[in-house]
Formats: structure tokens, C-alpha cells, sequence
């Protein structure tokens, strides 16, 4: 009895396809390797392509048209409280990156100082910086933050991916693990690289 030709098709289609974690961090070494300041526009080409901008993370065609890639979970304008709130950053660095996405995203302000970031701690009532300047610098040493223009900063491509990610910890842990670049140490060298959090807490 021979096989439907339809079925054959759609078999082998099915074993050509690879698993979504697989491909996600297949996407992240490509993304790696691609210069800082070209990746948003690699993503936003890619979303331009498979027409994602009415595709939320979760897969699900709940979008907002007026702000492109944000959820519905976001449309309404959060104050930054409650985005911290939702978030729940549980270091220096976690919280710069994620201040430094609500001003990209919802202040229209994609490039920013570190006053900037230290303002609106302010105002999402989070407990004061012990060193506002060291957490940027930290965020920008792991890869959340890159620079900008006049020695300002900006949110990069993986720092986008974690905090949205966030609060789900080990999705954001793994954005990360595929974003980060790996160092190379000199012989005899200490090689066990310190985490965000543990730098953060080490200050």
C-alpha cells in the first residue's frame, strides 16, 4: 500500500524541524556575534519578515498595535512600581536593566545617564542605590547595558530578552547563559567567571 503523498510530505517536514530550544539558542550565538548596535536591527527585520508584531512571547496573537513586541500584559501604562512589582529584579544589575527598559519602552527615552536611571528608582520606590554608578557599569560588564552616544547607555538586544523574561527566573537565566560572551583567562588564572548577582552583592 503506498503512502499518501500529502502525508509523506508532511512527514518529512516534521522531521526537519528542530526543538524550540534547540533553535532559541541557536538564535542567541548568531545574536552574539553580531554587533551590539546591529542586533536590534536584526530583530526587528526578523519580526518584520515572520510578521511578529502581533505575537506576544507566549505565542499568542495579543499584541498591542500601538507599541509593536509589547504584550497586552503591558498596554496599559504601568507606572514604574508596578513594573518593578512585576518584574522583581533581585539584584543592582537586574534592577538597572530593568529601569533602563521601562525607559526605553515606556518613556521613550532609549538612551540614558545614570542619573536618569537613579530618577526613576526614585520613583518606582525602590530602596536607593548604594553605588548607582558601579550598578550601570556592572550592567553594562555582563552585557544588559551597552554605550551610546555622549557617554550615555542603552538597553542591548540580550538586556531586552531578560527582562522580559522576567520574573521567570530560569528563562532569563538562560537568555542570558546564551547572550554572554566567553572570556578568555591566562594560564593559572582564576577561570570560574562571577555571576551579575554575586558582583552586585560583592559592592
Amino acid at each position: 500500500m503506498s503512502q499518501d503523498p500529502d502525508n509523506a510530505e508532511r512527514s518529512a517536514s516534521d522531521s526537519d524541524k528542530i526543538d524550540v530550544t534547540l533553535a532559541l539558542k541557536r538564535m542567541l550565538d548568531i545574536m552574539n556575534a553580531v554587533d551590539p548596535e546591529h542586533r536590534q536591527r536584526l530583530i526587528q527585520s526578523v519580526a518584520t519578515i515572520y510578521d511578529l508584531s502581533q505575537v506576544t512571547l507566549s505565542g499568542s496573537l495579543n499584541a498591542n498595535p500601538k507599541r509593536p513586541g509589547i504584550p497586552f500584559s503591558e498596554e496599559k501604562i504601568l507606572s514604574p512600581k508596578e513594573f518593578m512589582f512585576q518584574k522583581r529584579p533581585q539584584s543592582d544589575v537586574e534592577r538597572v536593566t530593568a529601569l533602563a527598559y521601562y525607559l526605553t519602552h515606556y518613556r521613550d527615552t532609549p538612551y540614558f545617564k545614570t542619573l536618569d536611571i537613579s530618577k526613576l528608582n526614585t520613583e518606582a520606590a525602590q530602596a536607593k542605590f548604594s553605588n548607582a554608578a558601579q550598578a550601570v557599569d556592572n550592567a553594562t560588564k555582563y552585557g544588559y547595558l551597552v554605550p551610546a552616544s555622549k557617554g550615555n547607555k542603552q538597553l542591548s538586544a540580550s538586556g531586552e530578552l531578560f527582562v522580559q523574561a522576567l520574573p521567570d527566573r530560569e528563562a532569563a537565566r538562560e537568555v542570558m547563559q546564551g547572550t554572554r560572551p566567553r572570556r578568555k583567562f591566562k594560564k593559572g588564572s582564576q577561570s570560574k567567571e562571577t555571576s551579575p548577582d554575586n558582583a552586585a552583592k560583592a559592592k
